[in-house]
């Protein structure tokens, strides 16, 4: 009796997780050592979906135990790699578990570029899997009965979080057999099925009948639920219906025999026949319908004997009255049994093969914690060089510190001897026009790199758009305009970068050509510099005054300034913190990240004492700088002034200018050429994620059009054609036009198997057609008489005269020669034993059929037999 129902397994397209995996792994800001250890654990990854879904599955505990294995492990890198359509682009085939699909179109599959479709597929697996192992377990044993209930549980809980969680999972429709109505109709025959289990442990340990009979009702209760829920839904195989519709007959009928026996140990005897006359009524019901599903002789046989000993009894010795149906007292009901939750991980022997590798909220945190670090760094930083650049300048306008070290007015100064000495070394004006040289190579390079990215996504859209406009509403997928608005907006942000790049670059050769000729002139020996500044003696006579010695300690403090600020400066930039810790900590408590508030209070932290520092030393310079111009103007009082002096001061400015814009001149082009470097290693990586999604967007648009030809092919090519009235009506009369639907096949029996007729007698030739056939012209054969129609046999119904004999439709249904339907090549009359009812056919020639106005067509004759051709019984 017990007949359990078990779900089939959806079956999933190969997919390579290692390669895509990988690509995000290198790409984001991970160590070598852990680069490559998360690759492994990718490629580990790709090798537990083979061997979970790319073979068939034994019906065993270690089946199930892979599958939940690699549930585990979608669960756990869910949170941890972005799978989207546009960032880690993985799309996942799963073909309809029920869907058998057709001779031209195969089966319904859907293909989406999300991990939650993977997971409620693999879940979906792992349910049904556990549905067959129950299936197979021997109910004859304690072990198997707790084995069968804990995966029916299991499997109800499975398909329970299904239905719960695969609208928001997939954000779009699901196929018929993942979606909320399916899956939940299949947890509660799952449910249903583990009650069952219950009830037959119950039975096997001879619990007490009370308790047995709502174990059954319940479990009666939970397959007529789940049989109300998919009646009237083409959603579920057909041979479930009669199963679950058997099943609800079959445990109220338990139910009430149980119940029935604690009616007659309660001396309610009326009672007792009333329960087993409505158990006998519904093991019945299930003999009569759904006997080629579910065997109930032996319940049957049970009822049937309780039923009439408790009549016998009843008629002789008690005379207790038997209540109406309607009358008894309801049964009550006990459940057992509930779905088990899915909580992860599942598996038993679950690691996790990503267990270093940080969630992605913590990673996406970390990154904007890092820019609000690198905005500060990159902030303090400005404010320090452009306070340097502006003592610089304010140096070089006062002709400081050339101007009190021009002793003797015919030689060149110490300061500006250093400063060109640091120009030639640094390679003077061929290292800054070299330079100059690569910027607009590395410009063009990341402007191609740009360009053949964006084509890619141009050209992708195009198509798609194309495909939208010839399939309209067939064309089911993401539009490529909505898709890439976030890659088209960072390649607009990367143009805008490029121009503002290339904005700068102009700025800086033109403040490079303003400057080249003083920086050239830095560049030659001390005996062409010298030659090239005029001479003059200025400040001979202050030489030891008060206000050089003043002007020199300022400037001796303003270059300790320089260097602390240098020291500063390498200091923030080697400041290190990893907030990992504190966001997982943080993620763990909360279950969020307050990245900003987190953030904040630990830039504050860590860097408030270097931003002290910072406003403390711009400070100090500009005190420095006050008291500077104040000692220059009493200097330059006291100077002798004349065109000679003058216009050596002029030069000596000019110089010590050229070299302040050579050194910035330099780094800006350094910087320069480390900005585009970089930058081609981010567009090289924007252009890999062009590419992969335009890939993943090509495989899924070629398995679309794939599904849409298989779909047109299932289509008819034509609606149905009428017949014209000629084929319908008959030359002689109305003749009922052929229905358009076949001819039912009438139901097979199990157990039977159709015998053809017996053979009939020889044809008996009579004396008149002797005496015919010897007065028949010489060279023509006498055609043998018709022999008497054979006698029916016994329960044999013989085809009514002048009517074709119905026939049942072809295989699977077996014929046999001698049955309609069986075609041979025509045989002449006397030697065609086996045509159906041809003795009873008169020697006519057959009506001829034509059209009103044609000529008849002469009757053929078979050469040599004088008799008309045999009517022609055209198959039904």
């Amino acid at each position: 009796m017990t007949n359990f129902i078990s779900v089939q397994l959806k079956k999933a397209s190969e997919v390579d997780l290692a390669k895509p995996l990988c690509k995000f792994i290198q790409q984001s800001n991970l160590g070598g050592d852990a680069q490559a250890e998360h690759c492994r654990a990718a490629e580990e990854l790709s090798k537990l979906r083979k061997s979970a879904l790319g073979r068939p599955l034994d019906k065993h505990e270690s089946a199930l135990e892979t599958l939940l294995r690699y549930y585990d492990q979608l669960c756990s890198i869910e949170p941890k790699f972005p799978f989207s359509e546009n960032q880690v682009c993985v799309t996942f085939t799963w073909k309809d578990a029920f869907d058998k699909g057709s001779l031209f179109g195969g089966s319904a599959k859907l293909a989406l570029a999300s991990l939650g479709y993977e997971k409620t597929c693999v879940l979906f697996n792992c349910g049904a899997l556990a549905s067959q192992i129950a299936a197979e377990q021997n109910l004859d044993n304690d072990e198997g009965l707790k084995a069968a209930a804990k995966h029916y549980q299991f499997a109800s809980g499975a398909f329970q979080h299904i239905k719960d969680t695969v609208l928001s999972a997939l954000n779009r429709e699901p196929t018929v057999d993942i979606s909320p109505d399916t899956v939940g109709t299949l947890s509660l025959i799952m449910l249903a099925q583990a009650q069952e289990v219950f009830f037959l442990k119950a039975t096997r340990d001879k619990m007490k009948d009370g308790i047995i009979a709502k174990l059954a009702n319940q479990a009666a209760d939970y397959y007529g639920d789940a049989y109300k829920q998919c009646q009237y839904k083409d959603t579920l195989p057909k041979e479930v219906f009669p199963v679950l519709a058997a099943k609800h007959c079959i445990m109220q009928a338990n139910a009430e025999y149980h119940q029935s026996i604690l009616a007659k140990q309660q001396k309610k005897f009326g009672e007792e026949i009333g329960r087993l006359q409505h158990a006998a009524d519904l093991v019945k019901t299930v003999a009569s319908r759904y006997d080629e599903y579910i065997n109930v002789k032996d319940l049957v046989d049970k009822i049937n004997r309780a039923l009439t000993a408790a009549k016998k009894d009843n008629d002789f010795i008690y005379h207790d009255r038997v209540p109406d149906l309607k009358d008894l007292e309801s049964i009550g009901k006990a459940s057992l049994v509930k779905s088990t939750p899915v909580v992860v991980p599942l598996s038993q022997k679950f690691t996790d093969l990503f267990e270093k590798m940080v969630p992605l909220q913590v990673q996406q945190s970390v990154s904007v914690y890092n820019q609000r670090k690198a905005d500060l760094v990159n902030r303090l930083i400005a404010q320090m060089r452009e306070a340097t650049n502006l003592a610089n300048g304010v140096l070089a306008s006062l002709n400081l510190p050339a101007a009190i070290e021009d002793v003797s007015g015919d030689t060149v100064p110490q300061s500006i001897l250093n400063k060109s000495k640091s120009v030639i070394e640094q390679g003077g004006i061929q290292t800054v026009d070299q330079l100059i040289k690569d910027l607009p190579e590395l410009l063009q390079r990341n402007k191609e790199i740009l360009d053949e990215s964006l084509r890619v996504l141009d050209e992708e859209e195009t198509t798609d758009n194309d495909l939208r406009t010839k399939f309209k509403e067939r064309w089911q997928r993401t539009p490529s305009n909505e898709l890439y608005k976030s890659l088209r907006a960072e390649g607009a942000n990367y143009h805008n970068i490029l121009n503002k790049a290339v904005q700068a670059d102009g700025q800086v050769k033109e403040r490079y050509q303003s400057h080249r000729d003083t920086i050239a002139l830095l560049c030659k020996p001390e005996s062409e510099l010298n030659a090239a500044i005029p001479s003059a003696n200025p400040a001979k006579t202050l030489q030891g005054s008060e206000v050089v010695n003043v002007l020199r300690t300022l400037l001796a403090n303003l270059d300790e300034v320089k260097k602390e600020r240098e020291q500063l400066e390498n200091d923030l930039k080697s400041v290190d913190f990893d907030m990992t810790s504190k966001f997982l900590t943080a993620l763990a408590q909360d279950g969020a990240i307050n990245e900003e508030a987190i953030s904040v209070a630990e830039l504050d932290r860590i860097y408030g004492s270097y931003t002290q520092k910072v406003q403390e030393s711009l400070k100090k310079q500009e005190e420095l700088l006050k008291n500077i111009q104040n000692a220059h103007q009493d200097f330059s009082k006291m100077k002798q002034s004349n065109n000679e002096s003058n216009l050596r001061e002029e030069v000596l400015k000019n110089l010590a200018v050229a070299n302040d814009n050579f050194v910035e001149l330099v780094a800006n082009l350094k910087e320069g050429t480390k900005f585009y470097n970089e930058l081609t290693e981010i567009l090289l990586k924007f252009q890999n994620k062009c590419s992969d999604i335009v890939f993943a967007r090509k495989t899924e648009r070629d398995e679309l059009l794939k599904d849409l030809q298989q779909s047109i092919a299932r289509e008819p090519s034509a609606p149905s054609i009428p017949l014209p009235a000629y084929q319908t009506t008959s030359a002689g009369g109305s003749k009922p036009a052929a229905s358009s639907t076949p001819t039912p096949a009438p139901r097979t029996m199990v157990g039977t198997k159709p015998q053809p007729p017996a053979r009939p007698p020889p044809p008996v030739i009579s004396a008149a057609s002797s005496s015919s056939s010897a007065s028949a012209p010489s060279g023509t054969a006498a055609a043998p008489a018709p022999a008497p129609a054979p006698t029916p046999t016994p329960g044999a119904s013989a085809p009514a005269a002048g009517t074709a004999p119905s026939q049942a439709q072809g295989p699977p249904y077996p014929t046999y020669p001698g049955y309609p339907g069986y075609c041979q090549m025509p045989m002449p009359m006397g030697y065609n034993p086996y045509m159906y009812g041809q003795y009873n056919l008169p020697y006519a020639p057959s009506p001829v059929y034509q059209n009103p106005g044609q000529a008849p067509y002469p009757a053929p004759q078979q050469p040599g037999y004088p008799f008309p051709q045999q009517p022609y019984y055209p198959q039904q």
